[in-house]
């Protein structure tokens, strides 16, 4: 990250799995390499636990090897017991760092969020921050709720959805998990990403190893709950490490619209669009759809005249078309870096592409129609005003069963036809300007 000229370089890790270790370690070698910062990037492996294979807790034997036990791994609870044996949170410490990001990789919104929550975080001495989004009861997705035990102590934590619902009918909520006054359940969604200050998590896995209770969670084949569908194994969530801490813990939540910090992608093109029409579709499609309309209504809330989005069909998968637009986070790492960058009175169409990849880049009665990639070194000052008009990238739709294109071009269901567009580098410092 830099700010205000200072460099800093944010380290960081990611946990791994023998399913997905060799494949990280291929993926991120190359970037690393490309990226000339080796030592920035850790990652941790976790292993993996037997797995059971009935109620009765017997163990899960490989379908090829009847001598050998089936293993899966623990669940994401493990990166607090790896980053504790690891000794990176004290070297992060001795280098003054003091928060802690955790993340899961599949929400592409995410980074919207972060610099404002982090804000809340220090603003209201948060030695633990939960990130959440409004929620509608029922709602596939776990709840930030306040849980008060009988002797008076009391823990903000989230609850699974499936367990939500019974536990508030338990302890005298007679409607359950019910949305109200304001439409939504009054328990806001879990997104899982956490902002831990770094001292007081330090001193706790001092106390437990970064042990994280554990639960186990079957798949019956039925109702009557005597088979499971496969088999299950203990595991743990890095969310639950809040049931560790003391009292005297401050332990928070900050709730962010949907829009701006949750669309994650999971789900494959088939089950996409097998989802209920009006609900999420947390897809490859509409996690980058979601990603275009999130910028154009930032840079609409700065200023600008940001056209409205088509709706269009993608793999059985019907969302929103916005322009698409994108920028690097030198550009607005924050509301207020786009505020400050966009001037006068810009537009852009709905059919158009805006890519832009430098620091000090002003928009100042921009009129957009086609497609703009500006680029700049940060020691230059851009400033892009007048009519750009071309024939720009068209959207082509791909279907996800069409293995002439490479996988990540079929789920996510499309691909630009790059027919014209106008790029211009500024690679000298100085004042520039770019005036169609």
């Amino acid at each position: 990250m830099v700010d205000d000229g200072c460099n800093t370089k944010i380290p960081f890790a990611i946990m791994t799995s023998d399913d997905t270790n060799a494949a990280d370690h291929q993926a991120f070698g190359v970037k690393l390499l490309l990226w000339n910062e080796p030592s920035q990037v850790k990652i941790l492996k976790q292993e993996k636990v037997a797995c059971l294979a009935d109620n009765d807790a017997r163990l899960a034997l490989d379908p090829n090897d009847k001598y050998k036990i089936q293993t899966k791994p623990h669940g994401h609870g493990d990166v607090h017991s790896l980053l504790y044996s690891s000794g990176l949170l004290e070297q992060w410490k001795s280098e003054g760092r003091k928060w802690v990001l955790f993340f899961q990789d599949t929400n592409g919104l995410l980074f919207n969020a972060i610099p404002s929550a982090l804000g809340v975080s220090a603003t209201k001495g948060y030695n633990v921050n939960s990130l959440a989004v409004p929620r509608k009861a029922k709602e596939a997705i776990g709840g930030i709720t306040k849980l008060t035990h009988v002797d008076g102590r009391t823990m903000v934590i989230n609850v699974e959805y499936n367990q939500l619902d019974p536990l508030l009918r338990a302890t005298g909520h007679p409607d359950g998990d019910a949305n109200c006054e304001t439409g939504y359940s009054p328990y806001p969604g879990n997104i899982n990403q956490l902002i831990l200050e770094l001292g007081p998590y330090i001193e706790e896995l001092k106390k437990t190893h970064g042990a994280i209770s554990e639960f186990v969670n079957p798949k019956y084949t039925d109702s009557t709950k005597t088979a499971f569908k496969s088999s299950t194994r203990l595991e743990c969530m890095m969310q639950d490490y809040p049931k560790t801490l003391p009292p005297s813990a401050r332990v928070g939540f900050t709730v962010m619209d949907t829009w701006l910090a949750y669309a994650p992608v999971k789900n494959n093109p088939e089950d996409a669009a097998k989802v209920p029409k009006g609900n999420p579709y947390h897809s490859a499609t509409s996690g980058e759809m979601a990603i275009y309309r999130a910028n154009g209504l930032i840079l609409r809330k700065a200023g600008a005249q940001i056209a409205d989005p088509v709706v269009d069909t993608f793999n059985g998968q019907e969302v929103e078309v916005w322009p698409r637009i994108t920028w690097s986070p030198r550009w607005g790492l924050t509301f207020k870096d786009v505020k400050e960058k966009v001037r006068g009175n810009s537009s852009i169409s709905q059919r158009s592409t805006f890519v832009i990849n430098g620091r000090n880049i002003f928009l100042e009665d921009l009129s957009l129609d086609g497609t703009l990639i500006v680029n700049s070194v940060d020691e230059a000052e851009v400033k892009v005003t007048g009519r750009v008009q071309n024939k720009g990238w068209n959207i082509q739709h791909v279907d996800y069963k069409d293995t002439s294109e490479k996988e990540e071009i079929r789920i996510r269901g499309f691909k630009f036809e790059k027919v014209e567009q106008l790029e211009v580098n500024y690679t000298e410092p100085g004042k520039h300007s770019l005036s169609a």
